[in-house]
């Protein structure tokens, strides 16, 4: 009779914890969120935060910062395992492997040897989940059996310098991706049933930054962070609309991605600060005007987020800071270091931000002065891939492993 009610008290607090991370969970499908913006919604801070995490499993699951992406109860990813990529399914809550699919990838090489697995997020939509590895093979697999629908080898191996970190988008059934090498690359639309070319675009080498969309008087642009530029393509046949120059300067490589809001455009990552344009339409032509520059604050890798008029990130001299959106005005910056390459999400009430430390910090989004409420160690080996938050669990893929977090 013990066994039986200990058992039956295991499936209840399975029962619980399945339901608690679905009815308040959102999806998070791809690279920075559901609005590729890092906001996440349905996050209700607790009125107390503990002292540390629960940590309510951990798994192996191969080497890689590409972030973990998750749609119901299941979480997508792509790592690498041996002499192979893998895209693993797992169940939400219990990390257990649902399926795998496996392919053989080369090793990388060069200055990147150190970071041996797949660095793009994966993008799920429509019942297919996509992944770019690290020697830009494009993958399109069924999203609940892991069967190949269909699959963009890359037999000459041309990568950017530093192997792959664009992150594909999934947008009206088409695919989009950036594929090639310096001074030579290629602005992709595949049909995302077949992975048939829909339009190409050519010209410059992929950034390590993802593109994204916005909508100006009902049409949509793709707006992508080049190796040289900042351009917006026409969604729907591939033309070039508009574009401005983005030259980096010292060690800096247009790793950040554009942060749109509206018609605006926030984008940093050159090594010169911050700017902002606002797009405008006259007639069936397109132009970008400067709305400011700044120069006291600027990233090197990541985007920020912008909250209530205000963006909030890690600057590339490895603080947190906060800028006035309107005008560019620096309005603080945290004396403390941590880390210039980062990750930050808007949950709301409060942001979180997980810097390569590993330590997840959560503040509160005040324009007034920095504001921390609490600081976890959340893993042993450096982190470059976003958090993942819903309802009150956050998944957290290190180097090797996923770990699924609790907020008691």
């Amino acid at each position: 009779m013990k066994k039986t009610n200990l058992t039956f008290s295991a499936m209840v607090i399975a029962i619980v914890m399945i339901g608690s991370l679905n009815s308040y969970s959102q999806d998070w499908p791809q690279f920075r969120g559901i609005g590729r913006d890092s906001k996440v919604t349905g996050f209700k801070a607790p009125s107390a935060w503990p002292t540390e995490l629960k940590l309510e499993w951990k798994v192996s699951v191969g080497f890689g910062d590409a972030t973990p992406v998750l749609t119901g109860k299941k979480i997508y990813l792509n790592t690498r395992q041996g002499n192979e990529e893998v895209v693993l399914c797992i169940d939400a809550s219990t990390g257990k492997e649902l399926w795998k699919n496996q392919y053989p990838s080369v090793a990388v090489t060069g200055p990147a040897v150190s970071h041996p697995g797949p660095r793009s997020t994966p993008a799920v939509a429509n019942g297919k989940v996509v992944t770019f590895g690290t020697s830009a093979i494009l993958s399109c697999l069924d999203a609940k059996t892991g069967k190949v629908i269909w699959r963009r080898e890359n037999p000459t191996n041309v990568v950017p310098q530093f192997f792959t970190g664009m992150s594909p988008l999934i947008v009206e059934n088409l695919c989009i991706a950036h594929v090639g090498t310096k001074d030579n690359g290629e602005v992709l639309a595949l049909d995302l049933n077949t992975g048939s070319e829909k339009w190409k675009w050519a010209g410059d080498g992929p950034a390590y930054a993802s593109p994204s969309v916005m909508t100006v008087e009902g049409k949509k642009l793709l707006i992508v962070q080049t190796e040289k530029n900042l351009m917006a393509l026409n969604l729907a046949d591939g033309k070039l609309l508009w574009q401005i120059a983005t030259p980096v300067q010292q060690r800096f490589y247009n790793a950040s991605s554009p942060y749109i809001d509206g018609q605006t455009i926030y984008y940093t990552g050159q090594g010169t600060g911050m700017k902002a344009i606002k797009v405008e339409k006259s007639g069936n032509e397109y132009a970008t005007k400067e709305l400011w520059s700044a120069t006291e604050v600027g990233a090197k890798w990541n985007t920020p987020v912008l909250k209530d008029g205000f963006l909030y990130g890690f600057s590339d001299q490895k603080r947190l800071y906060c800028v006035n959106a309107a005008t560019g005005q620096t309005a603080w910056i945290d004396n403390a270091v941590n880390s210039d390459f980062a990750t930050i999400v808007d949950c709301g009430s409060v942001i979180i931000g997980l810097p390569q430390t590993a330590n997840l910090i959560v503040f509160k989004p005040e324009p007034k002065s920095y504001s921390e409420v609490a600081k976890y160690k959340v893993s042993e080996t450096p982190i470059y891939s976003f958090p993942v938050v819903a309802g009150n669990f956050i998944y957290i893929k290190d180097a090797e492993t996923l770990m699924l977090y609790k907020i008691n």
